[in-house]
């Protein structure tokens, strides 16, 4: 399978084949991948293409900006895999050439790891920012997920340690945790449904 983005809609995610030299992507529906439902998205919001060495994004003036992986872009910006782009609230994200995904059949070829009670509320601390609706949203912080889960900072770090070690994500810096978050949802460690019952006020932590 060519490259492609898993482009994140209140249903779920959508798989689209970056199988031309470019895209566009914005409100208007004559864009290659139309989010006309995001009212923060602009008409022509952004555009991927190809180069020889790979894929890049670009901001086309947008009102709101174009982010990876948490920060703005002001010109082109090279892509990985499991880099995370945010057009308006609708989020994206890359998958490189010849990686097939599991959210196009019933159940994950790959599926998770298996993981601790405690993992497994780490992890879903982690990706609770998905669904907050803001212009932009990243994995929770170090910080965040041990306020949240009432421990140390020093033992989320230690159970992060394990996690990307079960999830096969060796590089290092804070793009590892967009990896991480990214792979859980990927791999079916954290659903949309788990996500939602999080930030349910009734469900207690």
């Amino acid at each position: 399978m060519s490259a492609y983005l898993e482009v994140w809609r209140s249903t779920g995610p959508e798989l689209f084949a970056l199988d031309a030299e470019r895209f566009t992507v914005g409100k208007a529906p004559s864009n290659d991948v139309s989010i006309g439902s995001d009212r923060t998205a602009s008409r022509l919001h952004a555009a991927f293409e190809r180069y020889q060495a790979g894929w890049c994004v670009r901001d086309l003036g947008s009102r709101n900006g174009t982010f990876v992986n948490g920060q703005r872009i002001w010109s082109e910006h090279p892509l990985y895999a499991g880099d995370e782009i945010r057009v308006g609230k609708t989020r994206l994200v890359y998958r490189p050439d010849g990686a097939m995904s599991p959210l196009t059949v019933t159940e994950a070829a790959e599926g998770a790891p298996d993981l601790t009670r405690r993992e497994g509320e780490v992890l879903l601390a982690l990706c609770r920012p998905v669904l907050t609706g803001d212009v932009f949203t990243e994995p929770a912080s170090i910080r965040q997920i041990a306020e949240v889960l009432v421990v140390t900072e020093a033992a989320i770090k230690q159970h992060l340690a394990h996690l990307y070690d079960k999830f096969g994500i060796h590089e290092e810096g804070e793009r590892r945790r967009v990896r991480l978050a990214n792979e859980a949802v990927r791999r079916g460690a954290v659903t949309i449904a788990d996500l939602r019952a999080e930030r349910s006020p009734e469900t207690s932590t």
